[in-house]
């Protein structure tokens, strides 16, 4: 195939992979836009052609993926419309070169008429999993994402996330290899796997203890207004207004930094609320200051979440997002352009992690904003928990497709952890999820609102939970692997061949 063809073809390909994720939940966009990326890789021969290939599938896979990286750059940093293209497009074309490596790789290694797609599912799964942590990490749009509320997704308490993501490329794959084989045999795999999902699995986890009755703060604050000097007192009087008819429900919860300043900055309004709910525990985001023991006189400033009627009871977030909590080179580019001066992006890492935090009687894995993208960070906390808590402020996103890819990650956490999952957002989407992925309750989108619910603590492990990512990340090695075995094995039958004069 020609490259006029070929890499427009790439480029589509990649930004189709979008429609597999929420909103859009086309689920077979999971094994079509692999099928294509490897349809043309596989009778590549030029390992330079196919870095170009797989960089442009994931051209096309962030640029329409992660799209909404360009409001937040242009709306709420304030950058010029050349400016926020210019930045988007080069983050989305930096993130490009993780599936440039991928086929570069791929190419160069492990080809192979017989066995090379299944190094190419081996791969994906791979440098899916480096995304997580690589320069902090990037784990955004999983493949296995695409399957969140389908069938296949009874086998996330299993294999989490990367187990569907595998399942799902050799599927793709393998429908390549069949129509080019005319062979059924390459679809055996991915279709076993994925038959597994109807398999009469037991219940991982069960009811700890009678359900908790909640009501999440959904208080629909303009992100440029948010932390206005002026526009203080009223976010935080909003806040104790629409909580207290609630003051009687088990947790009122508020989203992240809904408390745009210092806790000492506003004991005295929050007093009538911490007065009149005795009972009811308090827990809300807001930034926080602890003195560095590392640095004597060195003041660290986090992005915290806090239970106000246990004031020992706090935790700092442990993954940062980079420019809008932190700034990487921060001596050269903060003050260039506004987009690096955002507000509170000068956050730093705690010095000590916490993994639960004891509400009460019980006790909640906490995860702020993006943390809870992440696989493996939230599986930490949610072994012990017996739910898991989200504090989110995604107007950063506007009315873009990133707020439902948020949730929607909420809903595989829930999934692979057994876990209910208690999310609370600024403007959207507010949602209670229980441990099935299911929604039980959420509030619409720029509205400001309460949500009422129930939630069920959860005892007992997932499969995922005991082992992780590794009994996956296991099936992917020995799959890319494939080809290596298969050169050895070629190569000794050749040897014993010349050996005894026979023609094998």
């Amino acid at each position: 195939m020609g490259r006029r063809i070929r890499y427009p073809v790439a480029l589509f390909a990649g930004a189709t992979t979008t429609l597999a994720f929420a909103p859009f939940n086309y689920a077979f966009f999971a094994i079509l836009s692999p099928a294509l990326l490897w349809w043309l890789l596989r009778e590549e021969h030029s390992p330079a052609r196919a870095l170009m290939t797989g960089w442009l599938f994931g051209l096309g896979f962030f640029g329409a993926g992660v799209s909404w990286v360009y409001v937040s750059i242009h709306t709420y940093g304030q950058a010029s419309v050349p400016l926020a293209a210019g930045l988007t497009g080069a983050f989305c074309a930096a993130l490009a070169l993780l599936f440039g490596a991928q086929s570069w790789i791929g190419a160069r290694w492990f080809r192979s008429p017989a066995t090379g797609w299944l190094a190419f599912t081996g791969l994906w799964v791979g440098f899916e999993w480096l995304r997580s942590w690589l320069l902090t990490g990037f784990p955004w749009l999983y493949l296995g994402y695409g399957w969140t509320e389908t069938p296949l997704a009874s086998l996330a308490p299993l294999t989490g996330v990367w187990g569907l993501s595998l399942i799902s490329v050799l599927l793709a794959a393998g429908i390549v290899e069949a129509l080019a084989q005319r062979n059924l045999r390459p679809l055996l795999p991915g279709v076993i796997l994925a038959l597994c999902a109807w398999l009469p699995f037991p219940a991982w986890t069960q009811a700890s203890a009678p359900p908790l009755q909640v009501a999440l703060v959904q208080p629909n604050v303009p992100q440029m207004m948010k932390w206005a000097p002026q526009a203080r007192n009223r976010i935080v009087s909003q806040l104790v207004t629409l909580s207290l008819p609630h003051r009687d429900a088990d947790m009122i919860i508020w989203p992240e930094n809904a408390i745009p300043a210092f806790y000492y900055q506003v004991a005295g309004q929050l007093s009538p609320l911490l007065e009149n709910s005795a009972d009811a525990r308090i827990i809300t985001g807001l930034p926080s200051a602890t003195k560095s023991s590392d640095a004597p006189g060195r003041t660290l400033y986090h992005n915290s979440l806090a239970v106000l009627n246990q004031p020992e009871q706090r935790y700092h977030k442990r993954r940062l997002v980079p420019f809008g909590e932190y700034v990487p080179l921060e001596a050269q580019l903060r003050g260039l352009i506004e987009f690096f001066n955002l507000p509170m992006s000068s956050f730093s890492l705690p010095e000590k992690d916490t993994t639960l935090l004891q509400v009460g009687d019980h006790r909640l894995a906490p995860a702020i904003c993006y943390e809870i993208a992440y696989p493996e960070l939230v599986r930490d906390g949610a072994r012990e928990a017996d739910a898991i808590l989200t504090l989110s402020n995604d107007t950063w996103f506007g009315r873009s497709i990133g707020p439902d890819q948020h949730l929607q990650m909420a809903q595989m956490r829930a999934l692979e952890n057994g876990r209910w999952v208690i999310r609370s957002t600024n403007n959207g989407i507010t949602a209670l999820i229980d441990e099935s992925g299911r929604i039980r309750g959420q509030l619409p989108v720029d509205q400001t609102a309460v949500l009422t619910g129930e939630v069920q603590p959860m005892t007992g492990t997932t499969p995922y939970q005991r082992a992780g990512t590794w009994p996956v990340l296991g099936v992917a090695l020995l799959l890319t692997l494939c080809p290596l075995l298969q050169r050895v094995r070629t190569a000794r039958k050749h040897h014993s061949a010349a050996a005894t004069g026979f023609d094998l």
